[in-house]
């Protein structure tokens, strides 16, 4: 059935029993967090591709990786290790793209998301987001590196029973403020139909890929939402990297600046 302009629609192609989920929202975001955080969940958890979202909004391109074709909008499952005790673990489903939706398909896919992960028994969702903070040296005081403690995680839930259970014990609660685009329609609509939805802002740099902020969100998931954690340190690592090179670039182009040279875009920091 051909879909109209603004219409969603979620294709399976690998079928398995997702009740009980988790659910990773993994738009781009603030920071990309909710993307880094996706993907690092994909990676780390080595999760397989069970669906696709379509839509005539979306680009018209198509991701190659190690020779294959990927649709710019993907599904993913899997499940941490089981503990040592040999008990299962939770699965989780993570929704990944590297584009940011128009503004116009943001409410539909939205709620294709929703109906989806309700129709699979899913028990809740996680939209992970960064927080603008003030532009200046990269999470550290006067130029240094950031310590993990000192990027602060605000919670929102769209339930009163998802606030007392998740927030309100483990972090700050984002009392005001607004939440945009993908996320704010997921807590809108959570609430609407009474389903948990929780949104983790973590502080973030606005104008570069920020692994730390995802870093500080993987380990709150970690820590109130996994039975079997997962190891975050390789993301930690990944922040060490990409800050190394942010302040690489920021280097070269002062000292290209000031020799009256032109300046080149740099590459993507993270991919």
């Amino acid at each position: 059935m051909t879909l109209g302009p603004d219409q969603v629609r979620i294709y399976e192609v690998k079928r398995i029993d997702l009740e009980g989920a988790i659910v990773i929202d993994g738009f781009p975001s603030v920071g990309l967090v909710s993307s880094i955080v996706a993907n690092y969940l994909i990676d780390t958890l080595q999760m397989d591709q069970i669906g696709i979202v379509e839509s005539p909004a979306f680009p018209t391109v198509s991701l190659v990786r190690n020779g294959d074709p990927q649709h710019p909008v993907r599904v993913y499952a899997g499940r941490p290790p089981a503990d040592r005790a040999g008990r299962g673990a939770d699965k989780i489903v993570a929704f990944v793209s590297e584009f940011h939706p128009a503004p116009t398909i943001i409410h539909p896919l939205a709620t294709a998301i929703i109906d989806w992960v309700q129709e699979q028994r899913c028990s809740l969702l996680v939209s992970p987001e960064g927080l603008v903070v003030e532009a200046g040296p990269p999470h550290g005081r006067a130029g240094g590196p950031a310590r993990l403690n000192e990027v602060k995680v605000y919670g929102v839930a769209s339930t009163r029973k998802a606030r007392e259970l998740y927030i309100e014990p483990n972090m700050i609660p984002f009392a005001e403020g607004v939440i945009t685009g993908i996320a704010g329609v997921l807590l809108n609509e959570g609430r609407r139909r009474g389903f948990d939805v929780l949104t983790f802002l973590a502080e973030a740099q606005s104008d570069y890929p920020d692994a730390r902020a995802a870093a500080k969100v993987i380990e709150t998931i970690n820590r109130i939402l996994l039975r079997t954690p997962l190891d975050p340190v390789p993301l930690y690592a990944e922040a060490e990297r990409i800050e190394q090179q942010l302040r690489s670039i920021q280097r070269h182009a002062a000292d290209r600046g000031r020799a009256g040279e032109p300046q080149q875009a740099s590459q993507p920091m993270y991919r």
